[in-house]
């Protein structure tokens, strides 16, 4: 039997091989800066996490609304997208293959908001739109980010306390994280070992999306959530910032997390736990 030092001087001698282990080598020890694409990277958490990476060194491309990447001052490059609208994301993706042949990890935090509205009383319009925006638009876009993906690579889909911890009025909105959740852990079982598949689950963060905002309206309305409340029952006694969001994030991107594929980590200051 051929040592592990002998198989793996034969793996390197395919250039495949060869390149494929150049791509891990580098994720595993960060020796140069990974290629990261962020759906809804103009959002709160999204500026906080593209900072965070293009700080490490990271080369960073943000996808967003049209309307999003206009409002605010981004310092890596933007594509427009809406996840609404599946042309829009083939075109956007296409732009995106032509910039990087590969990427290295992708995350997607484009959200759908959501009225308080029971749902015996919920349109099905309304709850249409919720469920395009944030459950079939992460299926869009991770059906188009994986030829993209390199070997190794990392996607992160952001979930939803919600989607678990349920509360009343939430109803289009919970179901459509917690289908995000079993998307997520459908896409792991489905495109592992070659890539990772992992969910962050928030409870409230305070950005513009809690006050209703996103790229389709305002950023300076009323909260739509009784925010003393939740503090008061969150043992963190606080809500969370972008950058605690940040950092589960960041872990789940990095080979820290490499042998995790089909996992929730919920971040909630422990309001939630499962």
């Amino acid at each position: 039997m051929p040592s592990m030092r002998t198989w793996s001087r034969k793996r390197r001698s395919s250039p495949s091989s060869a390149r494929s282990g150049r791509r891990n080598r580098r994720m595993a020890d960060n020796a140069g800066p990974r290629r990261i694409a962020v759906l809804g990277g103009a959002g709160g958490i999204g500026r906080a996490l593209v900072a965070s990476l293009l700080d490490q060194g990271d080369e960073v491309i943000v996808l967003d609304l049209q309307a999003s990447l206009m409002r605010h001052a981004l310092a890596a490059p933007g594509i427009a997208i809406d996840v609404c609208d599946a042309a829009s994301v083939t075109r956007a993706f296409a732009d995106l293959a032509a910039r990087w042949e590969t990427m290295d990890g992708f995350v997607n935090l484009a959200g759908y908001n959501s009225q308080l509205l029971p749902l015996a009383e919920t349109p099905g319009d309304y709850f249409d739109d919720v469920i395009a925006g944030n459950l079939r638009g992460v299926f869009l876009a991770c059906r188009a980010a994986i030829p993209l993906m390199a070997e190794g690579g990392s996607v992160v889909n952001v979930a939803s306390g919600l989607a678990a911890n349920i509360r009343p009025g939430y109803g289009a909105y919970s179901a459509s994280k917690a289908g995000v959740i079993a998307m997520t852990k459908t896409f792991a079982v489905e495109n592992a070992p070659r890539l990772r598949f992992n969910a962050v689950a928030p409870g409230l963060v305070d950005t513009a999306f809690l006050r209703g905002g996103t790229g389709r309206s305002d950023e300076d309305q009323a909260s739509i959530v009784p925010l003393e409340a939740y503090r008061a029952m969150t043992p963190m006694k606080r809500l969370a910032l972008p950058d605690d969001i940040v950092g589960p994030i960041a872990f789940l991107l990095s080979q820290a997390s490499g042998f995790m594929t089909g996992q929730v980590l919920w971040v909630n200051g422990g309001g939630y736990m499962p």
